[in-house]
């Protein structure tokens, strides 16, 4: 491999979104990705959901992320054809006991600029006859999206603009020499080195992993990271909901809720759970299904066990551990760190793929600025 300006480690959506933003406006990248296709863990393993933004602290990266990411992606799927539909959400409460919880976020969601239509019973019957809550506060700006299609068209972009991504790649040790990066690894199964001026740590489930090898990082700036995985059944038949349906959050603000979405097929499916783990595990354990049910009854009571099968699961770089506040993405400009010409992306969950293009917009407003600053641009 030759050398090259900008590599950015990891090909999912947020490092594709990147590496296709810096391609378009002239930089020379190459995206190095572990596996044998690109997006094979979290950004093809979700609810494949357009998130509106309110969940998320206000002032949060998370928030302005996801705010700004939602506009850019809806955007650029409307652009790139990418098969999208804003088919809206609702946010049922199914007790009482739940409604100041439900006023709180509709509260949260206005501090980030988003509105959300407060229902009554009678107004969320009248949407969503078979769901059962006392309230629910409707988001229009809620979509979902073709992730694999997505996915494709970052690639294309990427390659349109000069770039380059490389499947099978791994980095196993990165030292400085002056103002480059030099990066040794193994590239299928042959051993390699390449020198760069930018190395873009993207690389999800592993950031931490390849954060470690890279020579002069403090450890300490490292946070730790937490494997949670999410599992998702499938329903048989035709779905009664035209909108995406979730419960309150879960009271130890791990997931969502065990929620019903839609894909663009129309084909229902609940998920995800909360469960973490010390290593990859995409297996879906047909006894949940009784647990999904008691959960999907609750607000669903016509939800029948029988229809649910097991359909895929995914697992979530989190930077919070179990019963710990959910924290907020971790974007570092390594030259805060003494390591110039590094940036390493931490904890992208969700509402990563809805946040994609806004952190690849980030990303490359950092180079672009060193850039001009050195009067290469």
């Amino acid at each position: 491999m030759a050398d090259v300006e900008i590599v950015v480690v990891g090909a999912g959506a947020v490092g594709l979104a990147i590496a296709a933003n810096l391609a378009q406006v002239g930089h020379e990248v190459l995206v190095l990705e572990q596996e044998a296709w690109v997006g094979q863990h979290a950004s093809s393993r979700n609810s494949e959901v357009i998130h509106a933004g309110l969940y998320y602290p206000p002032g949060s990266l998370k928030a302005q992320a996801c705010r700004r990411g939602r506009d850019l992606l809806y955007a650029w799927c409307a652009e790139h054809q990418v098969p999208h539909r804003a088919v809206g959400k609702l946010l049922v409460a199914v007790t009482d006991g739940e409604l100041p919880a439900l006023r709180r976020l509709q509260s949260n969601a206005a501090a980030n600029g988003v509105h959300l239509d407060y229902l009554d019973a009678d107004g969320l019957h009248a949407l969503e006859p078979a769901v059962r809550g006392v309230a629910a506060l409707h988001s229009p700006l809620t979509g979902i999206v073709d992730s694999h299609a997505l996915l494709q068209s970052f690639e294309a972009q990427l390659q349109q603009g000069g770039g380059a991504v490389q499947l099978n790649t791994r980095v196993k040790r990165v030292t400085r020499t002056g103002q480059q990066f030099q990066l040794h690894g193994q590239s299928v199964g042959e051993a390699f080195a390449l020198s760069c001026q930018w190395l873009i740590n993207s690389a999800g489930l592993y950031a931490q992993q390849l954060a470690q090898c890279i020579d002069g990082l403090p450890s300490s700036s490292i946070p730790p990271i937490h494997w949670c995985q999410g599992r998702y059944f499938s329903y048989q038949g035709r779905s009664p909901f035209s909108h995406l349906i979730y419960p309150m959050p879960e009271a130890n603000t791990a997931g969502l809720g065990v929620h019903a979405t839609l894909d663009l097929a129309g084909q229902l499916r609940f998920g995800p759970d909360v469960r973490y783990v010390e290593q990859l595990d995409y297996q879906v354990d047909e006894q949940l299904r009784e647990d999904f049910a008691r959960a999907i009854q609750r607000y669903w009571p016509d939800c029948q066990p029988q229809r649910l099968s097991p359909a895929y699961a995914g697992v979530r770089a989190k930077l919070s551990a179990p019963g710990e506040p959910v924290a907020d993405f971790q974007l570092q400009d390594g030259r805060e760190l003494g390591v110039p010409g590094l940036i390493n992306l931490y904890g992208i969950e969700s509402p990563g793929l809805t946040a994609s293009l806004a952190l690849a917009e980030r990303v490359g407003e950092l180079v672009q600025g060193a850039a001009l600053s050195q009067g290469k641009y």
